[in-house]
C-alpha cells in the first residue's frame, strides 16, 4: 500500500479531497496516518499550491495518507503526472517527518523553474493561506 504526503488540494475538506476521489472511483478509503512535514517552499498557482523542495528552507505542512494502489493513478490524473511527458508535477518518493519519525511517501513536487514570479505562501499550510486569502478577499477595503 503506497504511502503519500498531500500538502495542497487533496487534503480533508479541499476541492480535490483524496476520500472523496477515493469514493467517485469506487476505491476504498485511504487511511490518514498523521500529519506530516517535509522542507520546501510552497507557491500561489492561483487555485493550488505548488512545492519546490529545498532542505534550506521551512517546513511545509500536509497529511500523510496509506492509499489503495488503485488510487494512485488517480493521484497521477489530478496531478497531471503522465509517464514519458514532462508536466508540471511530477512524482517522487522523499523522506517526510511524521510524529518526529522519517517516514517514506510519494508527493508531487514541482521544478523551482515553474514558480517564477509566483507568490511565496508563507508557513507552509495551504489550507491556512487559502482560508486566510477568502477571508481577506471578503472584507471590503
Amino acid at each position: 500500500m503506497p504511502r503519500v504526503f498531500v500538502y495542497g488540494t487533496l487534503r480533508a475538506g479541499e476541492v480535490n479531497d483524496l476520500n472523496h476521489a477515493a469514493a467517485r472511483h469506487g476505491i476504498a478509503a485511504p487511511a490518514l496516518v498523521g500529519t506530516g512535514t517535509i522542507a520546501g517552499r510552497l507557491y500561489d498557482f492561483g487555485t493550488y499550491p505548488g512545492l519546490v523542495l529545498d532542505a534550506g528552507a521551512g517546513d511545509v505542512i500536509g497529511d500523510i495518507y496509506d492509499i489503495p494502489d488503485a488510487l494512485l493513478p488517480v493521484l497521477d490524473e489530478i496531478e497531471e503526472v503522465y509517464p514519458g511527458q514532462a508536466t508540471l508535477f511530477v512524482r517522487e518518493t522523499r523522506a517526510v517527518t511524521c510524529n518526529g519519525a522519517l517516514v517514506d511517501c510519494l508527493l508531487y513536487p514541482v521544478a523551482d523553474a515553474a514558480v517564477a514570479g509566483l507568490q511565496r505562501i508563507d508557513g507552509g499550510d495551504w489550507v491556512a493561506y487559502r482560508h486566510a486569502r477568502q477571508s481577506s478577499a471578503r472584507t471590503p477595503a
